[in-house]
Formats: structure tokens, sequence, C-alpha cells
């Protein structure tokens, strides 16, 4: 039983923390807007590409103008990390080049403090930042440092920044992993770099993403001379697909190797019903001689090999919820109950109490009262 223990415990574990993941994954995705898109240098092709395929300034406010009707928002994706120092304390930044408006598209940030970019701040190429909490606590020893001034290095250059405006974010799976103590920090990309592989875009909420990037993406193809392999487009709907299917891969791969427990399990109720008929043999021939039949001896056997198979389902599913939630507490990821996999597993338990019970009641049927009887 302790085999089907382990592996229905851990089947539920990997299933649930798997779409426990794949849930938290897919809002941490919807929590950039809907309609994202991403156009970039093929760097596959990197070999054949001139510098001047790649995006500057410039051929953001031609595409702009282009696609005004078409265009929330275009920006050049650009960053520089950077290492604040105020007195003795440092912080290591991520600054990112973004749009006006940014922060108030993404549904898992908020201001705080201050307020978000505005459209003077990206065409007046201000020197202004907007910083999360974590960074003000760090270096300041408090949150609200609207007015403050930092310098760092942006695009090469030492550039003093104010700050504007103070974040947060919902906690997700990626604060866990890695990153050190680097934050994230808002720049305007018109002071982040001067050309890039990379524009950030967001279609207009009524149009279909897919078809009017395919539209952007043609034009500056022929806008900047280039074959039609140099650039590339990414929807976040795809981006999204991609991850999800590769978590579902995963679950299914390391569902299988964990399933194994459960033949292992079966194989040992088999075994432990095996001896239970060559200890009960003379129970068997009484029942026989009172007129038992071979049917009832054949179901009493599996039932109890049932019982034992689905008892240890039980247990293994509790076991399983318990790690599960503990799992995803420490992944910070919102915890996800799979009730298919749950229906699945318990299911699977007592189908497997059923085949390797079938062979020690059929034997058991089979016995002769006599032979039995005699049996010591």
């Amino acid at each position: 039983m302790l085999g089907i223990i382990i592996g229905i415990a851990s089947v539920i574990t990997i299933t649930s923390v798997g779409e426990s993941t794949k849930a938290t994954m897919n809002k941490f995705i919807s929590g950039f807007g809907k309609n994202r898109v991403a156009l970039y240098v093929n760097y596959e092709e990197e070999n054949q590409i001139d510098d001047n395929k790649y995006f500057t300034l410039e051929d953001v406010d031609y595409i702009k103008g282009k696609f005004k009707n078409q265009l929330a928002y275009i920006s050049l994706s650009n960053g520089s990390v950077s290492t604040i120092k105020r007195g003795i304390k440092e912080q290591k930044v991520n600054f990112s080049g973004v749009d006006y408006n940014y922060i108030k598209e993404l549904s898992t940030y908020k201001i705080i403090y201050g307020r978000d970019f505005q459209e003077n701040d990206v065409i007046g190429r201000k020197k202004v930042t907007i910083v999360n909490r974590e960074f003000a606590q760090a270096l300041f020893g408090r949150e609200d440092i609207v007015g403050e001034e930092i310098t760092g290095t942006i695009d090469g250059e030492t550039t003093t920044l104010k700050i504007i405006g103070v974040y947060n974010k919902e906690k997700t799976i990626f604060d866990s992993i890695g990153g050190g103590n680097q934050t994230d920090a808002y720049i305007p990309y018109t002071i982040a770099g001067s050309s890039t592989g990379y524009l950030d875009m967001k279609i207009a909420e009524n149009l279909n993403s897919a078809t009017e990037s395919n539209k952007i993406k043609e034009f500056v193809t022929r806008y900047k001379q280039a074959d039609p392999s140099t650039y590339k487009i990414q929807t976040l709907e795809e981006q999204a697909g991609m991850i999800n299917q590769m978590l579902t891969m995963l679950s299914l791969g390391l569902g299988a190797i964990a399933a194994i427990s459960l033949v292992v399990g079966g194989i040992g109720i088999m075994n432990i019903m095996l001896v239970s008929v060559t200890e009960r043999t003379k129970e068997i021939g009484i029942r026989k001689s009172l007129g038992a039949r071979k049917k009832d001896i054949l179901l009493q056997f599996l039932i109890e090999s049932i019982i034992l198979s689905g008892a240890g389902g039980i247990i293994g599913t509790l076991i399983g919820l318990g790690l599960s939630n503990i799992a995803t507490k420490f992944m910070n990821v919102d915890s996800t109950i799979s009730v298919n996999a749950i229906i699945t597993a318990v299911v699977f338990s007592f189908g497997v109490g059923i085949f390797f019970g079938l062979f020690p009641a059929n034997k058991a049927s089979n016995l002769d009262p006599i032979d039995a009887l005699r049996y010591e």
C-alpha cells in the first residue's frame, strides 16, 4: 500500500503544482495587458543584418505616425543595469525604457506615490524615473521618495535621474527565482538608448493583434528595405501558449515517472493478497464446504484488494494536496487544485486494486475445498 500512497501523492503534487504554475504564469502574462506584441530582429540571421536594420527613435516616431489608429503605444525596448549608491548603501537596478502610461497598462503594477510617465516626459527626453518600493526602502529607508535624485549609468553615460513615482507590484513566481538584490526601474525610452533590435508595441483593444502586427511587420520590412526574414513578431498570446505547452509536457513527463510507483504498489498488493490466500486456505475450504460459490470467494478477495489500493489512493491524495499546498506557497504561486487529476488518480488506484487483485482472487476461488481443508 505504501507504493500506492507514494505514487498517488507524487502524481497529485506534480499535477497540482504544474496547474498552479500555469495559472500564475497566465495571470502574470495577462498582467501586461491584452494585444501586447514584440517586433524584433531575427538574431538567427545576425551575420547578414546591417546596423541600419536596427530600430532608432526616428523609426519609432515614423511607425507611430503611420499606425496611430492601430497602436495604443510603441517604444524601443532598451535597458541598462546600473549600481546606484547612496552613502554606504547600494542597489543594483535594471533601467528599462518605456512609453508614457506604461505602468497604467500593467494590471499587476500600481503607482503608490507620485505619477506615471506623461507624453511630454517621453517627447522631451526628460531624465526622470519610476522605481519600485523595494528600491526605495533599500536605499532611502522609506517608500515616498518622489523628488529625490539618483545617479546611474544609462546607455553608457552617467546620468542623474529625478524620481517622479514609486510603484508596487504583485509578487510572482519570478520574484522567487534568481535576481539577487536587483530591482526594476523605468525611464522614458527616448533616453534609454538610440538603437535596439526590439520594439515593444500594444495594438488597440478593438483590433486583432496578430493581423495588425503582421501589417506593421510588412511595413517595417519595406521601410527598412530588408529581407522578409529580417524581422519576427511574437504576440503575448503566443508566448503564453508556448509556456503552457512546455509546463504541460513537463507535468505529464514527471507524472508518468511518478506513476511507476503505482505499478510497484500494485505488485506489492498482489503479493500481500497471495500471502493472504495461502494463510487463509483452510478458511476458504470451510466456506466452500458450507456452500460458498466460486464467485463469492473471488469477490471477497477482490474487494479486499480494492479496499487496500483505494485506501492507499485516498491517503495519497490527501498527502499530495498537502504537499502541493506547501510547494505552491514556497514557489509563491497561486494554489490550484486539479480536480481531474484527483479523480483520475483515485480511479486509477481502484483500477490497480482490481488488476493486481484479480490473480490472487482467482487463485483463491479455484481452490479445491477438500485440499483446502487438509492444508496445514
